[in-house]
């Protein structure tokens, strides 16, 4: 029997969501699509939630959209909606009314970072590797951010890594501001759940309103921003470009881009 790609459990008043693709780097793949979209239906409908925790099984967190398993072919739809099809279910983290923490227990590339991203706290593993590496694939970056990352950092910090597509490690990640916390590869998960104990002794309802009042207050619409990208980025995925900076990373080669 295929085992689930994506896991939910409880620890008292905190869910766990665990990716469980970790021999394709939990990469966002068609199957996995449908459960998490479900898991999180479940999670806003049960009042005895307090927190949320993301993460992921094996050595990678999330490494984005998997290109090898034709997640972009979705017959009939329109270029835009089958990009923004690809994050649809992850930025309906949005609409959790509880605070969601991203146990980042390994590398979150693309639209892998993105998902860290929606989350309202991330732990980082201080050696894994992080980014939007979107530029370095001749492609728009999606999962909203371009509208998260220079909020959550600054925007010179946000242009420099939207423009280069660098990656970077979880003290780096933490050193910006991006992670709350970086610490040693194994401590990533326990680190998340002593901060998700931590929320969940405090008043349910206070943190929820509170919740509400700091996205409200900074006129919070990420996934607005995500419709908008997936414009962008549709059109990028026409180009010859994208063709040559997906077929290099999957040949693990340099792309040589022409700007066409």
């Amino acid at each position: 029997m295929t085992e689930a790609a994506v896991l939910v459990s409880r620890r008292d008043l905190v869910c766990e969501i665990t990716l469980n693709r970790p021999a394709h780097r939990n990469a966002m793949s068609p199957e996995m699509l449908g459960p998490f979209q479900q898991v999180i239906d479940q999670v806003k409908a049960d009042r005895d939630i307090r927190c949320v925790v993301i993460t992921g099984n094996g050595a990678s967190f999330c490494s984005g959209a998997d290109f090898r398993s034709g997640i972009l072919d979705r017959g009939n739809e329109q270029p835009h909606d089958a990009s923004y099809g690809i994050y649809r279910p992850f930025l309906t983290i949005l609409e959790v009314q509880v605070p969601v923490i991203a146990a980042m227990n390994g590398h979150a590339i693309g639209g892998g970072f993105g998902l860290g991203l929606v989350c309202d706290l991330r732990v980082a593993n201080s050696e894994a590797r992080y980014g939007a590496n979107f530029a370095r694939l001749g492609i728009h970056s999606g999962m909203a951010i371009s509208y998260l990352l220079p909020r959550i950092t600054s925007v010179p910090r946000a242009a420099e890594l939207l423009f280069t597509g660098r990656v970077f490690s979880g003290t780096e990640a933490a050193e910006m501001g991006i992670a709350n916390y970086a610490v040693e590869p194994g401590a990533v998960l326990s680190k998340s759940r002593e901060l998700a104990a931590e929320i969940a002794a405090c008043a349910p309802v206070a943190v929820r309103m509170m919740k509400r009042s700091l996205y409200r207050g900074l006129n919070w619409d990420p996934k607005a921003a995500g419709e908008l990208e997936a414009f962008a980025q549709s059109r990028t995925l026409e180009m010859a470009d994208a063709k040559e900076g997906v077929a290099a990373l999957l040949e693990k080669r340099q792309p040589q881009f022409r700007g066409d």
